[in-house]
This record gives C-alpha cells, structure tokens and sequence, in this order.
C-alpha cells in the first residue's frame, strides 16, 4: 500500500518468514500424500530443480519490472501468485487418505494417529514434544537430524562466505559476484534433474555419503583454486551436491516417518537448520577477519568430507533405506 517505513518493512519481514516456517514443512509432509511412493525422489528433485530456475530468473525478471512500476505495486505480485497457487491446491488437488508407511524390522510400532477432534485440543507445546519423542525413539531419524545439523553448520562458510572471498581474491566487480550466483543455481538445476533422473543409490543413506563427500571436497576446491574460471566451475558442483543431499533426506523421512508425526518431524528438521548456519556464522563470519577464508574453506571441506563416513557406516540409516525401498 506504499507505507514508507523500516519498522513496518522488517515487521512484515518476520511474519513472512514465520509462514514460511510454517509452510515449508508442510508441504514436505503434503507431498507423499499425493505422490506414489516409487516416485517421490523425482518429484522432489523436480521440485528442486524448479525452485533453483526461480531463483536465477525472478531476479532477472524482477529487474525489468522495477523498471516499470514502483516496488510497492510489485509486491502485489506476490500476493496475486499465492491467490494463484492456494486456488489450485483448493480447488483442483484431491487429497487420498494418509497410508503409513513400511518399517524396518527391529523399529518401534507406528503411534495411533490422532483423531480430528483429538488433535483440536492438542496444543503446539504438546504437538512438538510429542514430535520429539518420536524422532528420539527413532534412532535412524535422530541421526539424520543430527548429522545434517552438523553438515549444515560447516556448509555455512561454503555458503555465505564465498561472495566475500571471491571479492578478496579476484575482485568485487559485479559481474564476478553474479557469476557465482548464476553457476550455483545452474548447479542445483542440473542436480535437482539428476536426482530426480538417477533415483540415487538403492540405499539413500550411499547417496547422502557421496553428497557429503562431493561437497567437501568441492569446498576445499573453493580454498585451494586462485583461477576464477575453475572457481566458477567449482561452483556449480556444489550446487549440483546440494540436491543429492537435501532431496535423498526428505525422501528417506517421507517414506518411513509416521503421516500422523509426518509435519512434526519436519518442522523439528527446519527449524534446526534455519537456525544452524546463522550459528555458524557467529563462529566463521568473525573468523573470517582474523583467518583466511582459504584456510576456513579447506578446514570445514574436509570435516563434511570425513561425515560420509558415518552417513554410509550407519546401520540404523541403512535399514531404514531398505524399508523404504521395500515399500517402493
């Protein structure tokens, strides 16, 4: 409506993140209610694919229209695509009831669904402790939490750091910094439809070491190369990384975890890594004027390496795989 005020800016800021913390997590429990089991890798790895095509051109396309018409009247665009997207849901998606999912053998026995009215007088306090119990009897998704957390945290530097890096080695021209933004959102394109292609391996927790491996390493790529061609490259292969890891992750919790526990679960997983890189940037954005961003990538590149062991070593992750491929 035009309102010229900062308060009022990250006001609406925060509640937008709000629903979106909101929504995030519900759409990943919404997906497997609505796509086969022995298709679900493709379709999030589509979907993946899909949200990095808008990231590289909204702002391409954002740029032409500023040209045109006032940011305020853009923002109407927003709420125009939403009306658009809930209209569909609304509207044109049919819902099939929740199936629980097949189990490993030696996994605790699924909880009783909540009844409707049940779940009405449950409250949010309630409904995240009760998420919680279930992700701690469950060993394997304790684990995949827990490892992603740490994943997470040492992909910060990687990950918010190389803009600065690249402007302390090879320049701050615009052009340098938008061609590491475009190389990295080709990348998880390109690994979004890999994924999505390939399936990965028949044990999601094989994909989700090699991810860790592949970004590891490209990160200490990152550290060592003084060439901005290869720089550029490198790039790319880690965004290609980041959807062998984020879609077999989804996919595995979509597939085993309880529907009645499915939006909990999730919420746990994004709101730990909402909160993990800005942690870890309370550690490496300080170090990054004391130590150089080099060493910083080269150091946390080799840690995510070392967590495709534990990744593909895990039992509990690699049984759980099984079931999910069982039910496929």
């Amino acid at each position: 409506m035009g309102f010229d005020s900062i308060v009022l800016l990250l006001f609406c800021t925060a509640v937008r993140s709000f629903g979106q913390g909101v929504q995030l997590p519900a759409v990943g429990a919404f997906i497997p209610q609505i796509v086969p089991a022995e298709h679900l890798t493709r379709v999030n790895g589509l979907q993946t694919g899909i949200q990095s095509f808008v990231a590289l051109t909204a702002p391409m396309l954002s740029g032409v229209l500023m040209s045109l018409a006032p940011l305020e009247a853009l923002f109407f665009l927003d709420v125009f695509t939403a009306a658009v997207g809930i209209s569909i849901l609304l509207f044109f998606v049919k819902v099939p009831p929740a199936e629980g999912p097949v189990r490993a053998e030696g996994q605790p026995p699924p909880e009783t669904a909540q009844t409707g009215v049940e779940r009405k007088k449950s409250n949010y306090f309630h409904d995240l402790k009760e998420g919680l119990r279930y992700i701690g009897e469950r060993r394997y998704i304790l684990l995949l939490i827990s490892l992603s957390a740490v994943f997470m945290f040492f992909a910060s530097p990687a990950v918010l750091l190389t803009p600065l890096q690249t402007a302390r080695n090879f320049g701050s021209d615009v052009w340098r910094l938008t061609a590491i933004e475009i190389a990295f959102s080709i990348g998880m394109m390109a690994g979004g439809i890999l994924i999505g292609l390939w399936g990965g391996f028949k044990t999601r927790a094989f994909t989700l070491s090699l991810a860790c491996v592949l970004f590891g390493l490209e990160t200490i790529g990152l550290g060592v190369t003084g060439v901005f061609p290869i720089y550029i490259g490198i790039m790319a292969v880690i965004g290609v990384s980041m959807p062998l890891y984020n879609v077999p992750a989804t996919v595995l919790l979509q597939s085993t975890v309880d529907p009645a526990f499915m939006g909990r679960v999730l919420s746990v997983m994004t709101m730990l890594n909402g909160a993990i890189m800005p942690m870890g940037m309370l550690l490496f954005g300080p170090a990054a004027d004391r130590i150089s961003i080099d060493l910083l990538l080269i150091g946390t590149g080799a840690v995510m390496a070392l967590l495709g062991v534990p990744f593909a070593a895990s039992r509990a992750l690699r049984e759980a795989g099984k079931a999910e491929r069982a039910q496929q």
